[in-house]
């Protein structure tokens, strides 16, 4: 977990790809349908990176076996604070194969329903990269 967050923490969309699993599934705060893949997740993350401000991890949790994480985290979009938790689990081979994030307030959700759905052309365009 620790290259997830060293990842995100550094802004290194790369790096960030690089922890995904092919089949990785990623389940929106602001949104009912999962997207499936790597390419989509990463796109999603990158567009997370441009909207997010003064994003920080603050605490983190991790299951008995290992393969289970939160992230609960702190940032901002605009002027609207924001807090909220990536739940990942890890594949056999270590890589992210399910990521789940959550949201509040629902100001928050709000502000990031909005900032995505601008990001949202340009996230399908770099999945298809």
């Amino acid at each position: 977990m620790s290259s997830f967050r060293k990842a995100v923490e550094a802004r290194d969309p790369e790096a960030m790809a690089a922890t995904l699993a092919e089949s990785v599934v990623f389940r929106s705060p602001v949104a009912f349908k999962p997207y499936p893949g790597k390419a989509i997740t990463a796109a999603i993350l990158r567009g997370v990176l441009r909207v997010f401000e003064d994003f920080r991890y603050v605490r983190e949790l991790s299951g008995d076996e290992g393969r289970d994480h939160a992230l609960v985290f702190e940032a901002r979009i605009g002027d609207v604070r924001v807090e909220g938790c990536d739940f990942l689990h890890l594949d056999a081979d270590g890589l992210i194969d399910e990521f789940t994030v959550m949201v509040r307030p629902l100001s928050a959700a709000q502000a990031l329903a909005e900032a995505m759905a601008a990001q949202f052309e340009q996230i399908q365009r770099e999945a298809l990269n």
